[in-house]
């Protein structure tokens, strides 16, 4: 059934909300936490988990860069990394804390790069955000990445932390959806089908970041700092991981490809 125009003018309002919050956001964060945040454990098994399979010689986008930790680190690794987003404040402190940054202001569903172009293309969750979905965001990916290129996402997963929460609010009568922000989460193969549906080939699917589903239970399994898990936290992320690890799994990494060249197997680093 076609959207009418309340849903659309609905889903605008929401749309700009979200990016409004999000420039909130960014003006009350600092880019030396968010950097800090980048060696948390379960932040470097995640990028341990995908730069095998980039390439240096290619210009890698980074589309819904906040802060630009992860561009600022890639950079001192030594890869071509550019990052984009709407929020135009966050590429301002991002800028002022790392003057020689390639960061350009644009919409992930209108990406200022042409066709085929861009080696690897990263989202870490962002995709999330968007009632509309994530469909016109990936084909915007897929446009924009070379034959061979490759995907690197990260997606909420309804776990089941999540699954208590939601259904606790229902009883309590509360909204499970945000006014002002929107978010989703995705299972496993609701995102596998969005990946594929864009014309991507799967790579992994990847379980990840189980410590940071217990820190949102509070107490013992939060540490001191910003967003810092706990030794419990840790240990009983380890301990999921091997048990049940599509129970417990905060995000979910994809890792996918544009078809075309064959894409070389991962190295070691």
């Amino acid at each position: 059934m076609p959207q009418t125009n309340d849903t659309n003018r609905q889903e605008s309002a929401r749309y700009d909300s979200t990016r409004r919050a999000w420039e909130d956001i960014w003006d009350g964060a600092n880019v030396a936490v968010e950097l800090d945040a980048v060696q948390y454990r379960r932040a470097q098994a995640t990028l341990n988990a995908y730069l095998p399979y980039l390439n240096r010689d290619d210009l890698i986008l980074e589309a819904g860069s906040g802060l630009s930790a992860v561009v600022i680190e890639m950079k001192r690794m030594g890869y071509e990394v550019i990052g984009l987003d709407y929020a135009e404040n966050a590429l301002h402190v991002s800028r002022d804390y790392e003057p020689g940054l390639k960061l350009v202001a644009g919409d992930v569903h209108k990406l200022p790069f042409a066709e085929n172009s861009l080696g690897a293309y990263l989202s870490f969750g962002v995709l999330e955000h968007f009632e509309h979905g994530m469909q016109p965001g990936l084909l915007e990916a897929y446009r924009i990445l070379k034959p061979g290129g490759v995907l690197v996402l990260t997606i909420p997963y309804p776990n089941i932390v999540w699954r208590l929460a939601q259904w606790k609010r229902q009883r309590a009568g509360q909204q499970l959806i945000n006014e002002d922000f929107y978010e989703s989460t995705y299972s496993r193969k609701a995102l596998v089908a969005n990946v594929e549906q864009a014309g991507f080939d799967l790579i992994k699917a990847i379980p990840t970041s189980h410590s940071f589903t217990f820190w949102g239970l509070g107490g013992p399994f939060q540490a001191e700092g910003y967003y810092q898990t706990s030794f419990m936290a840790e240990l009983f992320g380890d301990l999921s991981q091997i048990a049940a690890p599509w129970l417990f799994n905060f995000m979910t990494l994809i890792i996918a490809s544009k078809p075309g060249k064959t894409q070389a197997a991962p190295s070691t680093h």
